[in-house]
């Protein structure tokens, strides 16, 4: 089982230990403000290959590399002048952007898939400081078993890779709550890959113009979160709910009343205030939590698509897209 060490009250052992393990070409898992992490050395093939494996996570699908700082990042990645200026806007923070690949980088091509690209943010905390002192870049994706919901704290992880990893370091509940927002220039123009945990209309607002949204099916797998179905709790997932049928697990946002509710067999609440922050800091554990209750099935309420709304009501649709 995982050793957990809590990096509130043993920051120095927590990073200690997580240089030791990762400079062994072991996965940590990390927190971030978005969610934890399942980390490992980006330059390392064995690393990489540990955290696919891990995971179980098809190998087609890209890893987003995260670095200390824009000095490191530079070292890896070609800025274009708008992705700079996104960056120093919004980095550190919950930001992934879609950059050439320098040739010279040594991040291995298992970690971007083979593609000529590379997925870099710079996050929060704790994080950051475990990059800078094994200065190397960390391929992080989700802490958890590929496809299914998101961890957002060291007892999520525990749960579900505990037996697969050696380290966790706890950093408490992740305050984002959901993943990072990625987005892509091409030239004039910038597209956005997954909505995440900065709002695309502050995007927008940076960039000077609006972001083109993805396909909606077909499209190539450029970024992480791009498959149809993912995130998916094991319970099936019922959107859109206007009212509750017997033996369904719900999850509300805001206080309306909804017809029915009394046949559920739980109710759990985003944000009753109908706050789209809360609801998604609160997305994944009430996700996980739902589907522990028995529950025939799960019926979420509708949410705006304001602010993090888009990127939670992005997160549910891929919960609830049919199963390979």
């Amino acid at each position: 089982m995982a050793e957990i060490i809590d990096i509130r009250t043993d920051r120095d052992r927590a990073l200690a230990e997580g240089v030791r393990v990762l400079s062994e070409g072991f996965p940590v898992a990390i927190p971030t403000e978005t969610v934890y992490g399942l980390a490992a050395d980006a330059t390392n093939p064995i690393a990489v290959t540990r955290i696919y494996e891990t995971k179980g996570r098809p190998q087609f699908n890209p890893l987003i590399c995260h670095m200390a700082d824009m000095a490191m990042a530079e070292r890896h990645a070609i800025f274009d002048p708008i992705s700079r200026l996104l960056a120093q806007t919004f980095w550190p923070g919950p930001l992934t952007l879609i950059l050439p690949l320098r040739a010279e980088s040594g991040i291995h091509a298992l970690a971007t898939a083979g593609l000529d690209t590379v997925g870099i943010r710079l996050p929060q905390g704790f994080a950051r400081d475990l990059i800078a002192a094994l200065d190397r870049p960390l391929a992080a994706p989700s802490a958890n078993t590929s496809g299914k919901v998101s961890a957002t704290s060291a007892q999520h992880v525990a749960e579900d890779l505990g037996e697969r990893i050696r380290l966790i370091l706890d950093g408490g509940a992740a305050p984002v709550g959901v993943e990072s927002t990625i987005v892509k220039v091409e030239g004039e123009t910038v597209r956005l890959l997954r909505p995440g945990g900065v709002p695309t209309e502050a995007i927008e607002r940076i960039a000077g113009r609006p972001l083109l949204r993805p396909e909606t099916s077909g499209a190539t797998i450029e970024a992480p979160g791009m498959l149809a179905s993912h995130y998916a709790p094991e319970a099936a997932v019922r959107l859109g709910a206007t009212a509750i049928e017997p033996g369904e697990a719900v999850i509300r946002f805001g206080s309306d009343i909804i017809p029915g509710i009394e046949q559920a067999c739980a109710v759990f609440d985003l944000s009753p205030t109908g706050d789209p922050v809360e609801a998604a800091a609160n997305l994944f554990d009430m996700l996980k939590r739902a589907d522990t209750v028995g529950a025939i099935r799960i019926a979420i309420t509708p949410i705006p698509d304001r602010g993090l709304g888009e990127a939670i009501n992005d997160r549910l649709q891929r919960a609830a897209a049919p199963r390979e």
